[in-house]
């Protein structure tokens, strides 16, 4: 007879996955997904925008919608205001679930509260501030910061291997350069963009800008995969560029390329200004975001020109 946290022999495990936060988070947890979906049956727990990104990418993988509150970026903590009706159906659905297992890649007690109140028997994540007493299995941070690679010690612990991909050779000399981001702090001014878009049109490229304004993510998938070279601010589209096997140039500002950088094998980026509090996550200190707009287009072209030239 199979033990309280096992599944029985005729059906595979329930597995519960929170990913509760931006497109880029998401783009980095879709190899997990992919490779969870060959062993479980498996609920995602994440904001709308995930829906796209599973039809294209692991359409076998349930969706259920959750905007959490403290995913906000302005007034997160103004708990008068949470739509604690929502939680409670949403806690009432997953538990009717029956989740064998429940995973967070994020160092988040609230993830961890979450999938307690899932109740599911086997609960794995990073603890943080005392929530290794919501787990059944803490584990210790890999040795690498960046977020995939939290993804990558999940799924070993589980048992699986994540396998590096190999994208196929990009040889056209069509390029997407997207000048949007999530938030202001990791814009890098839009001038400049157009004038770097100058500079690769000059030599020869097929420059296509976008910004937030296109907010359908089908299409914007589809503009992606249709490009060989990908520039734009540290933000989601960068990550779904990598996800869809198109090189990303990224120009980072608040935030650090070991924790954030896309994930793909000629990833290139160009660090702002060092400053004490990176990373900052979002919030500025300072009246001018000196991290990013210190960047100058004669500063950031001879290392984008010389990505674009070793492609």
């Amino acid at each position: 007879m199979p033990s309280p946290s096992t599944p029985a022999p005729d059906r595979r495990p329930r597995l519960l996955v929170v990913e509760l936060w931006g497109l880029g988070d998401l783009a980095l947890a879709v190899p997990f997904l992919r490779e969870a979906g060959r062993h479980a049956e498996v609920t995602l727990l994440a904001k709308s925008h995930a829906a796209p990104l599973l039809r294209r990418f692991c359409a076998e993988i349930e969706h259920i919608s959750f905007t959490a509150p403290w995913t906000v970026f302005r007034g997160k903590y103004r708990l008068h205001r949470w739509p604690w009706r929502e939680m409670w159906r949403i806690t009432r659905e997953l538990r009717s679930r029956r989740f064998d297992v429940a995973v967070s890649a994020r160092r988040d007690p609230r993830d961890h509260v979450l999938m307690r109140l899932a109740g599911a028997r086997r609960r794995l994540g990073f603890p943080r501030f005392g929530s290794s007493l919501l787990l059944t299995e803490p584990l210790s941070p890999p040795a690498h910061p960046h977020r995939a690679e939290h993804w990558r010690s999940l799924a070993e612990t589980l048992g699986w291997e994540l396998a590096p991909v190999a994208p196929a050779p990009r040889r056209g000399r069509r390029a997407v350069i997207h000048t949007g981001a999530g938030q202001s702090t990791r814009l890098w001014p839009l001038e400049r963009f157009d004038e770097i878009a100058a500079r690769m049109r000059a030599a020869g490229w097929e420059v296509t800008l976008l910004d937030d304004s296109l907010r359908d993510l089908d299409q914007l998938l589809a503009r992606l995969s249709a490009a060989d070279r990908f520039i734009g601010n540290d933000s989601g589209p960068g990550h779904l560029a990598a996800l869809l096997g198109v090189p990303t140039f990224t120009i980072f500002g608040p935030q650090l390329p070991e924790l954030f950088a896309p994930q793909h094998p000629q990833a290139a980026w160009i660090e702002g200004a060092p400053c004490p509090y990176k990373p900052c996550f979002d919030f500025c200190r300072y009246a001018e975001l000196h991290c990013i707009r210190n960047l100058t287009t004669d500063a950031v072209w001879p290392r984008l020109a010389d990505w674009l030239a070793r492609g």
